[in-house]
């Protein structure tokens, strides 16, 4: 109901990549930069200390207003800037690019479900589809209830997540299949229940010990991080759930 906080990526914007004569202080940058009041900045720093990208949401109206606000930005910076490279990303390839990450994702799930129907039976299969889709889509709530950027990094956190969840349920039907095998005259809910209960601390280590790399991402990272550490936390935390009980 609240809606995705789709990032420039998605929305269209400008994005512009300098290189400072000394060490870019990216705090300070975004303090200099927020007050040419041009909406969303978005700064990364990449490559050596001095090379920073900036990314500022599309500005109302046509390209002479991108341009200017380009000029703006250019002229906070100053002097000590060079530029390599300036883009304006429009709204129609914004769309091809929103299309694409959500078919990317969709055709992940089902790419899944079809790899374990095949490896096991289709039932299983089917159930593997519902709890990666159940990971895929409580994740995307948190970006919307949190309203966190929602770019080309939050896709690729979708997928990682994707992947992730998928192996450990695959440990869980494969405990599944092999206690079928030999105990055919059980109940289907007990097997399920004795499978589960076999591989649970295999499950719960796993979880926990991504977390324990992805938690400092999370809290040292910084705002560059932030978007795609927090959904893979709460991811791994949910897929952790859904391998056991969905």
């Amino acid at each position: 109901t609240k809606g995705l906080n789709f990032g420039i990526d998605f929305k269209g914007g400008i994005l512009i990549e300098a290189k400072a004569s000394q060490a870019v202080d990216i705090a300070a940058l975004r303090n200099d930069l927020s007050v040419l009041n041009l909406g969303e900045i978005e700064l990364q720093q990449f490559g050596t200390p001095n090379d920073v990208l900036i990314r500022i949401q599309r500005q109302e109206g046509d390209e002479a207003a991108q341009m200017k606000a380009v000029q703006s930005v250019r002229d906070k910076l100053g002097t000590s800037y060079e530029y390599r490279r300036v883009e304006v990303v429009g709204p129609t390839v914004g769309d091809e690019l929103l299309h694409a990450g959500i078919m990317a994702t969709v055709f992940a799930v089902l790419a899944i479900a079809v790899y374990v129907g095949i490896r096991f039976e289709w039932q299983f299969g089917v159930a593997a589809m519902i709890a990666t889709f159940h990971d895929v889509f409580v994740t995307v709530g948190l970006y919307s209830i949190l309203q966190l950027d929602f770019n080309l990094t939050a896709v690729a956190a979708l997928l990682t997540l994707a992947g992730y969840s998928i192996n450990d349920t695959v440990v869980v039907f494969d405990r599944i299949r092999e206690m079928l095998r030999r105990q055919k005259a059980n109940d289907l809910s007990i097997i399920i229940n004795a499978a589960v209960n076999e591989t649970l601390s295999r499950t719960i280590m796993t979880g926990g010990t991504t977390l324990l790399a992805l938690l400092p991402l999370l809290f040292m990272g910084g705002q560059t991080l932030l978007n795609f550490s927090a959904a893979l936390t709460w991811g791994i935390i949910v897929g952790t759930y859904s391998s056991i009980y969905v």
